[in-house]
């Protein structure tokens, strides 16, 4: 048996000693998902003709990271223009979805697998005090948690379980990505079937897709290129991937850096492809990143399942809303004085906690555009908070190698969230003071500058 067949067949035996020993095996149900979820297709139809048939043309998907990240790209990927996901705390965001809803035709999806996530929740407070109809709403979370209770309070019209083998950033293929997909009107069949070939090829020892792909992730770490550069997609690929690879391996002071859409030229950088031949093999290339980051993990010796660093950000969230204050969020060093800490193999990220759009997605390219010019770096970046639950586990678990320069905003008009002593506006900033914080106490080089003066 070659070393490579050893591997394969450990990872489907559920064999947690593959990468540390720990609680791995309880993590492996994302192995089987496709099989479990395809036997629910008519299930899910059914459950979103009846959506329809009531007047629910629009679907809103309140989530964050694993519970977003999968409904975005398939939205993008499918054009499903029904399909909002809301994963910013930005009140000026906020503000500009519900200008474009026509509240009484909108359904809307409630997503966290712990069921108790803060911005989701307050997402849906806010949205249930515009509405107020239980027959308007879905929940998908894990089974006993604090959303399925207060979804049976308010009668909500479903929900959905999660399966709780699977953590969220390897949940797109479970009713995380597939509840939304079927409500968004995309064939969730022609997704499952891709992924259960993908599966079955990922069994196999000659030609297994994952397993090349997870090999060369860590035979190029192993050789000091760990900046993954993935091609741009039509669909945004890249955004999903991210969060995969980044809150996977960014730990115990090593890990993989995802970088999507940059160039693969330089001595520390891998490129990487999507293969997508058009949208139908998206479920098999969802399946074949998840077994190949599981693959690559046991180069790094980490436990792929686990996230360590993620809850400082949220505690150091809770400790500024506490204060009942304000953040200041006054500027703190440059991007001059960030640059001039560039050393070779780092790589400086874009952290903006500014309102999602078109206009502020040409600002932040200037911006990485600058970094990238001026320190021959990979630049990533990404809006905030959505990847505090994305590459935050990276930023302060992984290797210090990033630069990381802060961009925020004045937040506009305060945005009341009920039964919250604090609004949206003030949410955002301390959430953005919190990681901050969060980053200095680990040491991390770290700038923050307003976007007027960007």
């Amino acid at each position: 048996m070659t070393e490579r067949t050893d591997l394969i067949d450990r990872i489907w035996e559920r064999d947690p000693t593959v990468w540390t020993g720990a609680d791995e095996a309880k993590w492996l149900g994302w192995l089987d998902e496709p099989r479990r979820m395809r036997e629910r297709v008519a299930e899910l139809a059914e459950f979103a003709d009846g959506a329809k048939a009531d007047g629910l043309d629009t679907v809103v998907l309140m989530g964050m990271g694993g519970s977003s990240l999968a409904p975005e790209v398939l939205g993008r990927t499918y054009s499903a223009r029904a399909l909002h996901v809301l994963d910013t705390t930005h009140p000026t965001a906020i503000r500009a979805l519900e200008e474009q809803l026509d509240l009484e035709r909108t359904l809307f999806v409630s997503a966290s697998k712990s069921g108790s996530t803060l911005e989701t929740r307050s997402h849906s407070d806010y949205f249930w005090k515009k509405t107020g109809r239980g027959a308007q709403w879905v929940a998908i979370t894990d089974p006993g948690s604090q959303l399925e209770a207060l979804a049976n309070e308010r009668g909500f019209r479903g929900v959905f379980h999660g399966e709780p083998t699977i953590g969220g950033r390897y949940s797109a293929l479970s009713p995380f990505g597939m509840v939304p997909a079927a409500l968004a009107g995309i064939d969730v069949d022609a997704l499952l079937e891709s992924a259960e070939r993908m599966a079955e090829r990922c069994r196999s020892d000659e030609g297994n897709p994952g397993y090349a792909l997870g090999a060369g992730f860590g035979l190029g770490w192993s050789e000091g290129r760990d900046k993954i550069c993935i091609a741009d997609t039509d669909g945004g690929f890249g955004l999903w991937a991210e969060q995969l690879i980044a809150e996977s391996t960014g730990k115990l002071g090593k890990g993989l850096v995802p970088a999507p859409g940059e160039s693969p030229e330089g001595p520390d950088r891998q490129w990487v492809v999507p293969d997508l031949d058009g949208a139908a093999t998206l479920g098999g290339e969802f399946f074949r990143w998840e077994f190949a980051v599981a693959v690559a993990a046991t180069w790094l010796e980490i436990n792929p399942f686990d996230q360590p660093d993620v809850q400082a950000a949220k505690d150091k969230t809770n400790e500024v809303l506490a204060t009942g204050h304000d953040p200041t969020l006054d500027d703190e060093g440059s991007i001059d004085a960030l640059v001039s800490e560039a050393r070779e193999g780092d790589y400086a990220c874009v952290q903006a906690f500014i309102a999602p759009s078109e206009a502020n997605d040409r600002r932040i390219a200037q911006i990485a555009g600058e970094l990238r010019s001026r320190t021959g770096c990979v630049v990533t970046h990404g809006y905030g908070p959505r990847y505090l639950h994305s590459t935050g586990q990276l930023h302060k678990g992984g290797p210090n190698t990033g630069l990381f320069l802060q961009v925020v905003d004045d937040g506009g008009e305060e945005l009341a969230i009920p039964e919250k002593p604090f609004g949206f506006r003030r949410f955002i900033r301390a959430q953005a003071a919190g990681d901050y914080e969060s980053l200095k106490e680990r040491g991390r080089r770290v700038a923050r500058i307003h976007l007027e003066e960007a």
